[in-house]
């Protein structure tokens, strides 16, 4: 029996090549993402750092807080601004290494931004690539809240850059997590809540990207127990800063959330193009939920209490900056609308330079400690009285006190250093007004639109200067009026009456 094997059939005609296997991106083009946004960030929080050597009032707070021991900043949170404690006291160690100035104050908010840039440079290499990496970091470099913070000495930096980094990890424990890494995103997101509460937001907006991105169930099981240990790590900060609530009294009036506003029209936009992803995690599924849920959960909960402030949802820029590096890529490979990317990109570009140049000034913050101090001591002479209409402004002056060391603070009764305070703590309201009526000329700081609070030693203030004063002399400065006000025709020579000795005749 014979077996008939048939040869197959030699092709004929020229056999098609494989398709090109995509090639990987190189060790440069990778680097270049994360590094060329964070270099991006430093030269521009280095431009102008300085501000014209001024401070606004925020920052004038963590120059005092920072400067004092540690022992005395723990006594001074117990009263006050305990959700700062540990940011006053990071910076207090970089004043002892480094000196307390404008430079120690700013430059940690500058390098911390740097970090958050690369991170949202490596979150865009990892979601879609080395391009969509760069441009996203470069969009967030540029950004002008992202200018703004970056130069301030406050805590939102850090935290951005904290989150930025937390958010790689997430993404990077969706692919292959175990117990070290996850143990590392949720370390930093906990340091993040410690340096500012709202923080935690972040987390909601992790939560609902898992959600939506379908991962394995190990993942969300995960997820859960870290996040359960972010929120109880944060708890007892969370508890006991709710009795220092007045804290943020001042945020009461209309909410503005412009800024957020166009960068969720923006973001949303961006989204609704095929935008390319490569992981278990799209862009739009991580970068809508950080836009979107910080601002929104804030707003609802501002109908209760207001508390929206959008420096406290900073970190919602790395949603915005994610969404248009991809939406920019995603056009740009479309071959019709690619020289339209580059004019648009060149504009945006022309239109930024207002807005940065104005960052680089005094003007661009709600006020100018420097300023108001300055304008006191022009104001003053030697032994004149100082008044602070509102006792928690004499921060704006406690920066720079050279600049009324020779004037008498009437409503002071002990200094903030001794107190253990902010603004130091005031006499009782007869007090003030009988120290008042003891001087011919009294500068008076009054910050920009302060209305009298009901508090008695306000009114007292303001009653005395009424009857027994009238206003000699204003000036506007950024945040406050700073007057001269001398004692009215006839009130100084009935008080030399009053403290002259009687005869004995």
């Amino acid at each position: 029996m014979s077996l008939d094997v048939r040869a197959p059939a030699l092709a004929t005609g020229p056999v098609p090549a494989p398709p090109p296997a995509a090639r990987p991106p190189s060790l440069r083009s990778r680097a270049l993402a994360v590094v060329a946004p964070a270099a991006l960030t430093v030269v521009l929080g280095l431009w102008g750092i300085r501000r014209q050597n001024t401070l606004w009032g925020d920052e004038a707070v963590t120059y005092q807080l920072a400067g004092r021991e540690p022992s005395r900043i723990w006594e001074t949170v117990q009263q006050v601004d305990l959700v700062h404690a540990l940011y006053y006291a990071l910076m207090h160690v970089i004043f002892d290494l480094f000196g307390a100035g404008l430079l120690s104050l700013r430059l940690p908010s500058v390098l911390a931004m740097a970090a958050a840039a690369g991170g949202v440079g490596l979150l865009g290499l990892r979601l879609a690539g080395p391009r969509v990496g760069m441009v996203a970091g470069l969009v967030f470099a540029l950004l002008p809240q992202v200018q703004k913070y970056a130069q301030e000495g406050r805590s939102y930096a850090l935290v951005c850059a904290l989150i930025a980094w937390a958010t790689c990890a997430l993404v990077a424990n969706v692919e292959r997590g175990n117990r070290w890494r996850w143990t590392v995103y949720g370390l930093t997101l906990l340091v993040a809540c410690l340096l500012h509460e709202f923080a935690v937001l972040a987390l909601v907006a992790h939560g609902v990207t898992l959600l939506v991105s379908r991962p394995p169930k190990g993942v969300l099981r995960a997820w859960s127990v870290t996040a359960a240990g972010v929120v109880t790590g944060l708890l007892p900060l969370a508890v006991v800063s709710a009795g220092q609530s007045e804290q943020v009294a001042w945020i009461g009036g209309p909410v503005r959330p412009y800024h957020l506003l166009v960068a969720v029209v923006v973001g949303v936009a961006c989204a609704r193009a095929p935008l390319r992803g490569g992981g278990p995690v799209s862009p739009a599924a991580l970068a809508v939920p950080m836009l979107v849920l910080p601002g929104a959960l804030l707003l609802t909960a501002s109908l209760v209490k207001p508390l929206f402030v959008d420096r406290y949802v900073l970190f919602s820029n790395i949603g915005v900056a994610l969404l248009l590096g991809a939406w920019l890529d995603y056009v740009r490979r479309l071959p019709r609308y690619a020289p339209i990317v580059y004019v648009a990109a060149v504009a945006a570009l022309a239109a930024l330079v207002p807005p940065s140049l104005e960052l680089r000034t005094p003007r661009s913050r709600s006020n100018d400690a420097t300023a108001v101090a300055t304008a006191v001591r022009e104001a003053g002479r030697p032994g004149d009285g100082l008044l602070h209409l509102s006792g928690r402004q004499r921060i704006l002056t406690a920066a720079h006190p050279d600049d009324t060391r020779l004037l008498v603070d009437l409503a002071l009764a002990r200094d903030p250093v001794a107190s253990n305070t902010l603004a130091g703590v005031e006499f009782a309201a007869p007090g003030i007004a009988a120290r008042m009526k003891e001087f011919d000329r009294i500068v008076v700081v009054r910050a920009a639109g302060e209305r009298a609070s009901g508090d008695p030693r306000e009114e007292a203030k303001e009653e005395t200067l009424r009857r027994h004063f009238r206003e000699d002399r204003a000036v506007e400065v950024n945040g406050a009026r700073v007057s001269v006000h001398v004692r009215r025709y006839g009130d100084s020579a009935r008080a030399e009456f009053l403290r002259a000795p009687s005869g004995s005749g």
